[in-house]
């Protein structure tokens, strides 16, 4: 787990930490050892070490002799730590904290819980989802290589709403070089449903029918984030489907005059733009 040579992956992330100012995406950091430590730049080495670094989570042991640098503000969004927050921590008797104790300075929103599989790929690992992971185009998997994608492009990302709980707000908000974009994330409809409980079951209404519903539902988000926030960017990102190539064909020409544009992801992953 620990690195190549005389430096670590510990002493590597310490390094990465110390550059930031504010909060932080796993992906970042990752984007960060590709272009500064490449023969260090294992994804699920990195992620390990992201969750040992941090003070406030379940269950640290692997790295219970070293002292934490990070706290854990959301699912794949992280801080440094404060000076207060490692006393607190020494002050523990075990590894376990009070997540009530955080008190991130960098999002309103209350710390999440732990999920699971910190080392799986980014499209299995995104937000504890109940969607089955092998469909590369539910809106998770989508949203996971939107963040991905503009992540490694050196935006820097904001915020991250969680679909599996259908959070309110923008999917994706994040910002480079003075200009700041908002993504709203669709995927697009299974024949099955995403809870266990109904899992044998096949829908009534046949995905193409569903997908028109929720292309207009996407158009009308991005066409409020533009009155909101009119000096962003306005961005409806989608699995690349037929079917969503030919809503975005029949309504090209009034998104453009909006300023709203369309980013597409495919089965690989990959993100397209304009």
């Amino acid at each position: 787990m620990e690195g190549i040579g005389r430096v670590t992956v510990w002493e590597r992330l310490r390094e990465y930490v110390a550059s930031q100012s504010g909060s932080f995406t796993s992906q970042e950091a990752i984007s960060w050892f590709r272009r500064h430590a490449p023969a260090q730049a294992n994804e699920r080495t990195i992620r390990t070490h992201l969750r040992g670094a941090c003070w406030n989570v379940a269950d640290r042991s692997q790295f219970a002799g070293r002292e934490p640098f990070l706290t854990r503000i959301d699912r794949g969004l992280f801080r440094r730590a404060t000076t207060e927050e490692v006393e607190r921590w020494h002050a523990k008797t075990s590894d376990t904290v009070d997540l009530s104790d955080i008190q991130p300075n960098n999002r309103t929103a209350p710390p999440a819980p732990e999920i699971p599989s910190q080392g799986a790929p980014p499209s299995a690992q995104r937000m504890s989802r109940a969607i089955p992971s092998e469909e590369w185009h539910t809106e998770a998997n989508v949203q996971a290589s939107v963040v991905s994608a503009l992540a490694g492009d050196g935006w820097r990302i904001l915020s991250v709403a969680n679909t599996a709980t259908k959070e309110h707000g923008v999917d994706i908000v994040a910002s480079r070089d003075a200009k700041t974009v908002g993504v709203e994330v669709k995927g697009f409809p299974s024949r099955h449903y995403a809870d266990p409980a109904r899992a044998g079951e096949t829908k009534r209404t046949l995905p193409s029918t569903q997908a028109g519903h929720w292309y207009a539902q996407a158009v009308l988000a991005a066409m409020r984030l533009r009155g909101k926030e009119p000096t962003w960017s306005s961005v409806i990102a989608l699995p690349d489907f037929p079917r969503y190539r030919d809503l975005h064909r029949e309504t090209e020409t009034s998104l453009a005059a909006a300023q709203i544009e369309i980013w597409w992801v495919t089965p690989d992953g990959r993100l397209h733009r304009p």
